[in-house]
């Protein structure tokens, strides 16, 4: 089956859930939220993702590109040391630590997701610019290409697929971190699963965690189709032949 047959297949299923709960009403004396309230927590859930995904795209690719340079290299070993350790830092530590120095609420949760989701880009931005093969940029300089001409015509254009996986992944791991942001009066759909954790009903607990869901699916799919579409010819080629090698 196409995968995005499945993708939209899911979107359909997890909307559906989300408009099932939504209806109900009423849980024993607690009610659901209203289709309002999830439509104005899905718009804050999404500026939120976005703002801090922009920034951490912006500023990750940046460091990333910086770390391949010569005159930069020297402190790549720190900058990816960075990256590694702060993968492994909870989430809820970033968000913590964030709350305590900027205060509870919005720009909190930007700063947060900002930090988490750059991480995967500086390390993807990296990794695919220094596997470029150097005889291909040596090539590209003996038929008279600048050094900046080859940065920008074969390097980056050639370590695409890498940077945009990262993006796709720090985007993805994001929509679901945002949620967490719920704890400290961010907003989003966090607001509506941890009310339902709180007085311990599951129903409002779906109704937030399946719009999630159903962004992080839609998001990964958009990311992957210009993933493909960003990829050079060249290497789609090359790919589908080792593909069909194994």
């Amino acid at each position: 089956m196409n995968r995005y047959v499945m993708v939209g297949l899911l979107l359909v299923l997890l909307c559906g859930v989300t408009a099932w709960m939504t209806s109900i009403g009423e849980v024993g004396i607690f009610k659901m939220f209203p289709p309002s309230k999830v439509a104005s927590a899905a718009l804050r859930h999404m500026q939120i993702v976005a703002v801090a995904e922009a920034l951490a795209i912006v500023f990750g690719i940046l460091i990333g590109f910086l770390a391949t340079r010569r005159a930069f290299r020297f402190i790549s070993p720190v900058l990816l040391g960075i990256a590694n350790m702060g993968q492994t830092v909870p989430t809820l530590a970033f968000i913590g630590i964030a709350s305590v120095l900027l205060g509870m609420g919005y720009n909190a949760a930007v700063v947060a997701l900002f930090v988490y989701a750059i991480l995967p880009i500086i390390r993807n931005t990296y990794a695919g610019i220094r596997s470029v093969d150097p005889a291909v940029k040596e090539a590209a300089q003996g038929m008279g290409l600048s050094q900046a001409q080859v940065t920008w015509k074969v390097e980056l254009p050639l370590a695409r697929p890498v940077i945009m996986a990262g993006i796709r992944t720090s985007a993805v791991v994001n929509v679901g971190t945002a949620a967490v942001a719920g704890m400290i009066g961010a907003g989003g759909f966090g607001v509506l699963i941890m009310t339902g954790l709180a007085v311990r009903v599951m129903p409002i607990v779906i109704q937030g965690a399946a719009p999630t869901a159903a962004l992080a699916i839609a998001l990964d799919a958009l990311l992957g189709g210009l993933e493909e579409w960003m990829t050079p010819r060249g290497l789609k080629v090359m790919k589908k032949a080792q593909w069909q090698q194994q």
